[in-house]
């Protein structure tokens, strides 16, 4: 995790459009069929203590592109069933069973114990919100997080999607988030430094005058043959966060921005993170690999659009 560094006071222009989130019931967990590859921890919930290299040969890296594809193709798939009255849990179904159809397995299913096959996260959800019976209202905002382990690697991606009429905060939010993520991958280039990600998202967020937070406590990371490795990419300027960019290296991009302040507390599930303020949160995610002109996404679809831009929100004047 992200040390944590002193923030700037962040005004909150409105209360949360929406009464906070209650836990739903979880259903069992889904099975995975017995031919399909599994990642270390599948069985007992463990992930390998192993020292994982930071730079990936190309052979690793033409399987992290078809395994970012088949993720980018399942967040598809999920994030175009999300509507008012479905409940998580069957959007949870969907990507598991989109998952397996592509001979992947969903790699959050019991990372750590976690209970389910993708994180969706609604509202003030930060993340690694579990999915359950609770069904989509009106107004809500979901950010829906998959990762799939295939062929010996993983790829992670996430989107946030709007759920009906979603005020026009909401819908500021979801669209700063989402540039706040390019603003981090155009920061990256070979001979760069992780702490650029943080300054270019920074500078992002910062631009509408303290009406956004950002995250702390939960970073980008490395990934590859692990879901994740000991490469940590903060959202937000760190000096110590020095590594240099070198050509072959794969990590993730995944800020986390709130309405207001960003402190966050956790249900006692020891998963769900939640905005303090009960102000809502949003997210995207992509997985990379450092090339010689810049980055390479490796979450995109093979065909069409990936779920950032088939989603996007309306454009909204992001300064008023």
């Amino acid at each position: 995790m992200a040390k944590r560094k002193r923030r700037r006071t962040r005004r909150v222009s409105s209360p949360p459009p929406s009464p906070p989130v209650e836990a739903g019931l979880i259903s069992p967990r889904r099975p995975v069929p017995g031919g399909i590859g599994r990642p270390e921890y599948a069985t007992d919930g463990e992930p390998s203590r192993r020292a994982a290299q930071a730079v990936r040969t190309p052979d690793e890296i033409e399987r992290m592109r078809v395994a970012g594809r088949l993720a980018a193709e399942v967040l598809n798939e999920v994030c175009a069933a999300v509507e008012v009255g479905i409940t998580t849990d069957e959007l949870d179904r969907i990507g598991h069973e989109a998952s397996i159809t592509r001979n992947c397995y969903p790699s959050p299913l019991n990372y750590r114990g976690f209970p389910k096959s993708l994180c969706t996260s609604v509202n003030e959800v930060i993340c690694h919100g579990i999915p359950d019976s609770r069904r989509l209202a009106d107004g809500d905002i979901i950010n829906v997080d998959v990762t799939v382990y295939h062929n010996g690697v993983h790829g992670d991606t996430s989107c946030t999607v709007l759920v009906g009429d979603v005020d026009e905060e909401s819908r500021r939010l979801v669209q700063v988030t989402r540039a706040a993520m390019h603003a981090g991958i155009d920061a990256v280039k070979p001979g760069g430094r992780v702490h650029d990600i943080g300054r270019a998202i920074e500078a992002e967020v910062d631009r509408h005058g303290g009406r956004f937070g950002i995250v702390r406590e939960f970073i980008g990371h490395g990934i590859g043959d692990q879901f994740h490795t000991s490469l940590q990419i903060p959202h937000y300027f760190d000096p110590r966060a020095g590594t240099v960019f070198e050509q072959g290296m794969t990590f993730t991009i995944e800020p986390m921005i709130t309405v207001g302040p960003a402190d966050m507390w956790m249900w006692d599930d020891d998963w769900t993170a939640l905005t303090v303020t009960g102000q809502r949160t949003a997210q995207f995610e992509h997985t990379m690999v450092v090339t010689d002109a810049g980055v390479d996404l490796l979450t995109l679809p093979s065909d069409g659009e990936p779920a950032e831009e088939r989603f996007a929100v309306t454009e909204v004047d992001a300064t008023a």
